[in-house]
């Protein structure tokens, strides 16, 4: 009788905690499982209240061994509330070190076997989504934080069929990325990067020395979907300022109207950069220039 009083204990705090997780919003935050080829992952997905049929879907992907529940951390709840769309967080599943990881091409993941499709997951889960809860089959945006945002730009890569435009934060491109993956097609891209990144370097880490994996600078990362997006013009602008400056590049008159948008922030450290501006309604103003009727 005891176990089973605390066992009751457990499930309620735990059904509270994503109730309170969804109160940082108007609408419900869920818990779900998903299983790709043999795999299986979790993913939380928010709802706004009153979402219509039809509605867009953003997929927000954690940085390496994030444990965070979805919450304010990120800021999308009241974004999607007042614009309307479904937010859906999936977890990788753990690594060799006991941490949530996406298969992005990390060295010590190439080196253990660990390399999963990740990207065929991703694509599953939208349509699973999709066709579940009514949402479009057209407006879906991806975006992700450190190892989320390396996740992001694989998205652009092998997925840009499934998703609109992606949007990395502290994002990065893997070597291995850049120099045997060929992009589908142009796809909008939107990277939030501080130049005083320990982790996702400003200017990279060719040579390996933080044993992730080498990868390339981030203004290179930027300069090849500006040229693949066939952008002509930079026009810039400086936000107001919070805390650190935050100069925003965009790449413009690219193919069918698609822009490339880089988010410098100046000394900005390996951060999602929402105290110096606020990201998730930025990312949402860059994607909702590309949803569809």
């Amino acid at each position: 009788m005891k176990r089973l009083l605390i066992t009751a204990i457990l499930i309620s705090a735990a059904c509270w905690s994503l109730m309170a997780e969804g109160l940082n919003g108007t609408g419900t935050l869920t818990e779900h499982a998903f299983r790709h080829k043999g795999v299986d992952y979790v993913y939380y997905l928010y709802i706004p209240e009153g979402l219509k049929e039809n509605a867009p879907l953003v997929m927000v992907f954690h940085g390496y061994g994030s444990r965070d529940i979805p919450s304010i951390k990120y800021g999308f709840h009241p974004v999607a509330d007042k614009h309307g769309f479904a937010v859906c967080y999936p977890r990788g599943p753990k690594d060799h070190k006991g941490k949530e990881y996406w298969s992005v091409g990390y060295q010590f993941h190439i080196d253990n076997g660990l390399m999963r499709d990740d990207i065929g997951m991703a694509v599953s889960l939208v349509k699973h989504l999709q066709k579940t809860y009514k949402l479009s089959k057209h407006n879906v945006f991806a975006t992700g934080h450190s190892n989320g945002g390396a996740m992001s730009y694989m998205i652009a890569y092998k997925a840009a069929d499934t998703f609109a435009a992606v949007a990395p934060v502290s994002g990065h491109i893997m070597e291995c990325m850049y120099r045997t993956l060929k992009p589908k097609r142009p796809i909008p891209l939107m990277e939030v990067h501080g130049t005083h990144d320990a982790l996702s370097k400003w200017n990279g880490d060719p040579y390996n020395d933080d044993g992730w994996g080498s990868d390339i600078a981030i203004p290179c990362a930027v300069g090849l979907w500006t040229a693949v997006n066939h952008c002509t013009h930079e026009e810039t602008e400086v936000l107001p300022v919070r805390r650190n400056k935050v100069i925003v590049h965009r790449f413009v008159n690219g193919t069918g109207g698609n822009e490339v948008w880089l988010y410098e922030v100046v000394n900005g450290q390996h951060s999602w950069a929402d105290k110096d501006m606020d990201t998730a309604s930025e990312i949402w103003k860059f994607f909702s220039k590309y949803l569809m009727k």
